[in-house]
């Protein structure tokens, strides 16, 4: 595996387990309806930046509207790395499924989720895509919710004779049940021809994405201080949990060292399209990153969503090795982390 690929299969893996560690530590810390407020609002934020111009790029927006619906998700999910099925039965009905294991209730994560918190990521989405559409007729069905014990997430796009009320657009049949997919039937992208390497730099940037999308979310819900309490724990524990997994996968030497952690944060801050440099000094190692991308065109208001990320990097950094030291200074765009004794 090749250092970029490596990189960037390494901050897929940790912004994923932040935004699943996000809706966990809502539920526990606060409650399940913060965790469902959370969740509909950064779908819903998501859909509104990103559906009608992924819709056009993906050259979908010329399809009738259920079946254009189903397969952005179809494909759009799949190119950021996520299980995804389709099938249309008519051009007023078509399904998409997502089969275990789920993105974005990793592993053991899924046995916490509450059904009215996955059920939020239908309302603030699928639900709003006819409204986005301009077709107040076209809702969507959900047949099956792997957090209920379903084998997979399912449902389909419907286009009804008559315009829906606000509480029709998300309607649940689990009676019903998607058609078997057939990989050779279902529609395909250029995209499936590309390398690896480019395959995985769009499944970093679509976990990336999650993160753009989930700072000011949690700012507007929680305030700043609610926030960076939360996010912060959150972000230590996905740093402590996940840092030798990451470490493994970008080939770290694991000596416990502060230039070893130097070469593990500079990876991952290359791999997200960072300018980085790396100094070692008398007294430890410095890491510079020329400012922060992750966030470019995001208007944030106050600094809580960065000392949250940050905990990303103190929590790795305890994992590496509990008697070094992180300290972070942001100095105009600039961020610098200090790594030593």
């Amino acid at each position: 595996m090749s250092e970029s690929l490596a990189a960037y299969k390494a901050i897929a893996k940790l912004y994923n387990a932040l935004m699943t560690g996000v809706v966990l530590t809502l539920v526990t810390r606060r409650s399940a309806d913060a965790a469902r407020r959370f969740v509909f609002g950064h779908f819903r934020k998501q859909h509104l930046e990103k559906f009608l111009p992924g819709l056009k790029k993906l050259g979908l927006d010329t399809l009738p509207d259920a079946v254009a619906c189903a397969q952005y998700h179809y494909f759009s999910n799949a190119l950021g790395g996520v299980k995804t099925e389709y099938a249309a039965e008519s051009d007023r009905k078509a399904w998409v499924r997502y089969p275990p294991p789920r993105w974005i209730w990793q592993g053991t994560a899924i046995c916490a989720v509450p059904r009215e918190v996955n059920e939020a990521m239908l309302h603030g989405w699928h639900g709003h895509n006819g409204v986005s559409l301009k077709n107040p007729r076209l809702g969507f069905v959900c047949t099956g919710q792997t957090v209920e014990g379903d084998p997979g997430l399912e449902g389909y796009y419907y286009e009804y004779d008559r315009e829906l009320r606000e509480d029709e657009r998300v309607r649940f049949a689990r009676g019903e049940r998607a058609p078997r997919f057939d990989p050779a039937l279902a529609p395909k992208l250029d995209s499936q021809s590309w390398p690896e390497e480019r395959l995985r730099k769009v499944e970093r940037s679509y976990a990336m994405e999650y993160v753009r999308s989930m700072m000011p979310v949690l700012l507007d819900l929680f305030g700043a201080d609610e926030t960076k309490a939360l996010a912060s724990r959150t972000a230590r524990l996905i740093g402590l949990q996940f840092h030798d997994e990451t470490a493994a996968t970008l080939g770290v030497a694991r000596d416990g060292g502060a230039e070893s952690f130097a070469s593990y944060l500079a990876a991952l801050a290359r791999a997200q399209g960072e300018s980085c440099d790396v100094a070692k000094n008398s007294n430890g190692v410095t890491v510079t990153q020329q400012g922060w991308r992750l966030m470019d065109g995001i208007a944030l208001s106050s600094d809580a969503p960065f000392w949250a990320w940050n905990a990303l990097w103190e929590g790795a950094l305890a994992a590496h090795n509990r008697a070094l030291t992180l300290k972070t200074e942001r100095r105009g765009d600039a961020i610098q982390w200090w790594i030593g004794e």
